[in-house]
């Protein structure tokens, strides 16, 4: 038996944070992990670079169920603290888009970093390790059996991640720790993630696989203004996947598709001063395929001095209000986020430590905290595993 002060379950970005936190505080800690490397998530996000925080942090761009949860951790490590963390280690990193940070060389950096922090306040990091069963003790400790041994801990971290891309070892590990400890797990579906299309729409749009252009997609209340992306499978680009974590199957999407004209008034004026086709017009806006597919024919050859202002309205509608129904998502396989899990109000926001079993936390991507696209749910990693390093 191998008794130690913390054993935190996942060597992903929000357990090696906790590490860090822990091991600062004199804790000794032991990180168990079932994959042969850690911060693999780490290592491919980003196209590679790790797109690590964003500048513009703020608890309305998460989703969960207690929209509130998240502002305490959040407001206690912020993207600040980890920028100059970063800074520190000399880091080289750009903005993107949007407030979004990167690496200028490769994601390892940030790993490199953590590892590092974890060497020196001697965190100990075990891997190839599964978790056969959790026992909580009379005296309050944790025992654990592995397939490498069994523990003994005074606090037990749960920072095993969601189920988005299984290929990297996702799985629902953390959600039956909670469901064995009596802690709600809210019903997860995939987030951050590329619409497939019904066949009838597969089929037209098909051919406009690797077309992006500049839009506002919205459904319901919620917007983003980024590219989509038309694919093979249906639809994907960043304001496609920001959307995604909004949208219920069944119901439609509003994509405006040029929005920084205003189509009715630019169309009126066009009529005084333009005697080339619709199609012509719009094709210096928007890719001629796209309008081929879109655009009724017979609007399509109409000189715009001919357009009714039926047709102006309808145009505009048509371009500014596009609404399709996707037919699915692509799924956990290439979700970027995993939305729902462990229950926010089971847990203290302070802390992350479960209300019901003290010594029990939960942090990262399994509890119901889901960020949107660009740096938040790293962001939410580092901060929600701050707040448990102060603590277990």
């Amino acid at each position: 038996m191998i008794t130690t002060d913390v054993i935190i379950l996942g060597a992903g970005a929000a357990g090696l944070m906790c590490a860090i936190e822990a091991g600062k505080r004199g804790r000794q800690t032991i990180v168990l992990d079932h994959s042969n490397k850690p911060g693999k998530k780490i290592l491919m996000s980003g196209g590679g670079r790790c797109n690590f925080t964003n500048y513009n942090i703020h608890p309305d761009c998460y989703l969960s169920h207690n929209p509130h949860f998240c502002k305490s951790a959040l407001s206690r490590y912020t993207q600040w603290d980890f920028i100059e963390l970063v800074k520190r280690y000399q880091i080289p990193f750009h903005e993107k888009t949007l407030g979004q940070l990167f690496c200028d060389n490769k994601a390892k950096d940030i790993l490199n970093m953590l590892l590092t922090e974890c060497a020196l306040v001697k965190a100990t990091i075990r891997q190839d390790t599964s978790i056969e069963k959790i026992k909580r003790l009379e005296n309050g400790r944790f025992q654990l059996d592995t397939t490498h041994g069994s523990y003994s801990c005074e606090s037990l971290v749960i920072a095993t991640g969601g189920l988005s891309i299984p290929t990297l070892g996702a799985s629902p590990f953390g959600y039956r720790v909670a469901e064995q400890f009596d802690i709600k797990v809210w019903p997860t579906r995939a987030g951050l993630v590329p619409f497939t299309l019904h066949d009838k729409d597969k089929q037209l749009f098909s051919e406009l696989a690797g077309v992006a252009i500049d839009t506002v997609v919205q459904h319901e209340q919620q917007q983003f203004r980024e590219n989509t992306l038309f694919t093979h499978r249906g639809l994907s680009g960043p304001a496609i996947l920001q959307i995604s974590s909004y949208w219920q199957p069944g119901n439609d999407i509003h994509i405006d598709m040029v929005p920084d004209k205003d189509l009715m008034f630019y169309l009126r004026d066009l009529k005084q001063h333009s005697s080339k086709q619709l199609k012509t017009v719009l094709a210096e806006h928007l890719p001629k395929r796209l309008l081929e597919m879109i655009l009724p024919a017979e609007l399509a050859e109409k000189p715009v001095p001919q357009l009714t202002e039926k047709n102006i309205e309808a145009i505009a509608t048509l371009l500014h209000t596009w609404r399709i129904k996707p037919n699915a998502t692509e799924g956990y396989r290439t979700a970027e986020v995993t939305l729902g899990g462990v229950d926010c109000d089971a847990l203290s926001s302070k802390t992350m430590e479960a209300r019901n079993t003290p010594g029990l936390y939960f942090i990262g991507e399994v509890v119901d905290v889901s960020g949107w696209l660009g740096g938040y749910n790293f962001q939410w990693a580092w901060s929600s595993g701050w707040a448990a390093g102060q603590a277990v």
